[in-house]
């Protein structure tokens, strides 16, 4: 039988991607969003299935007579990322309606049984210490769900890139989760239950980790166009450049890429060095050097570096929404035609890494029943 799933806060897809290449016999059967911008390209893609909604005017009635088995969500992160120094956790306006769908719709549905037997959850670290999440937990398991909860980046799925985020997956009893004991069933996952190796940070060993593929496998194979439309412009690197996180094709590691990619600096996302045979330190040293001497060509000692920002192609196969470019060089994600560049980087930004949701849903469909 076909798992019917729905898929709240779907961005431009990448929950829906991921069930579908998983194993899982399953389909979307509607999507929510409130963004415009988010559900063209999500159609473009996946059809006309999603809705531009307020998800906190959704009815009980109408959510229950879709008949699903699987619900995926990822909730705005804003009011619990640490790069937020305002956020409200639950009293933030945009937490709503996420609340709305774990304190209202589930428990009603809850009540007739009609409530998913299986949900995934994803939003940024820093949820797991918030209140909704304990309201989100409470609220599960009072209406017989089994819960897990995991932290885990892509890093440890072969993708060189930090971005790690917090999920929750919930199961309705007698299921239970595979390889989880009852003296484990509290702790905050690090890694899927069941995988052998225990990730750790190659950041706090000394070892290379060869596992993690390198950066040049996810660019695009035409550098000379994607150099020159995505340099950094000479007045962001003369008075930003030395805050960039910056990376060479080489690196295993690029650090997480943000909403404002492009439009910040600092914790937005890394920058490339195509050019790998000078050293980063001593040509920046030379520049600000020359910079402070007065110098009003000194930026230019940045140039050879050929310093540039991530295409928005190579942004989606880092997110797994394409492959490799060495395993296919041609993307099967559309974008609307409209749609700016400005735009592209800030729905990529917003989305899930499609290869870490797609592990994540096998693992939610691995049953264990406590009565067998």
């Amino acid at each position: 039988m076909v798992v019917r799933a729905l898929e709240f806060y779907s961005g431009i897809g990448g929950l829906h991607l991921a069930l579908s290449r998983s194993s899982v016999d399953a389909e979307i059967v509607q999507a929510f969003d409130w963004d415009q911008t988010a559900c063209q390209a999500y159609i473009a893609n996946y059809g006309d299935i999603v809705r531009k909604v307020d998800i906190s005017t959704l009815a009980v009635p109408a959510l229950a007579a879709l008949n699903t088995d699987l619900w995926l969500l990822s909730p705005a992160c804003q009011p619990y990322t640490v790069l937020n120094p305002d956020a409200k956790g639950a009293l933030d306006p945009r937490a709503q309606s996420f609340l709305y769908l774990v304190q209202t719709v589930l428990p009603e549905l809850a009540s007739s049984n009609q409530h998913p037997s299986r949900l995934l959850v994803e939003n940024v670290a820093g949820f797991e210490t918030s209140s909704t999440r304990q309201i989100l937990i409470s609220s599960l398991r009072s209406i017989g769900y089994t819960t897990l909860e995991l932290l885990l980046t892509p890093l440890q799925f072969g993708i060189p890139n930090s971005r790690l985020r917090y999920y929750l997956l919930a199961k309705k009893s007698p299921l239970q989760f595979q390889h989880v004991s009852s003296d484990h069933s509290g702790e905050i996952w690090r890694r899927i239950p069941g995988d052998e190796v225990i990730w750790s940070d190659p950041r706090l060993t000394d070892d290379l980790d060869v596992s993690t593929n390198e950066i040049r496998e996810y660019l695009d194979t035409d550098h000379t166009i994607t150099s020159q439309n995505f340099a950094i412009p000479d007045r962001i690197l003369q008075k930003w450049g030395r805050l960039f996180d910056i990376v060479l094709p080489s690196s295993r590691r690029t650090c997480c890429f943000t909403r404002g990619y492009t439009q910040l600096v600092e914790r937005a996302g890394s920058i490339l060095q195509m050019n790998e045979e000078l050293d980063t330190t001593t040509t920046f040293d030379n520049f600000l050097k020359a910079q402070s001497d007065g110098n009003v060509d000194a930026v230019k000692i940045l140039h050879p570096l050929g310093l540039r920002y991530f295409s928005p192609s190579e942004l989606l196969r880092i997110f797994a929404f394409d492959v490799p470019q060495a395993s296919s060089p041609n993307s099967t994600f559309i974008w609307p035609p409209t749609l700016s560049t400005k735009s592209k980087y800030k729905l990529i930004g917003n989305s899930v890494n499609v290869k870490v949701v797609q592990a994540l849903i096998e693992y939610l469909f691995c049953d264990v029943n406590a009565e067998g």
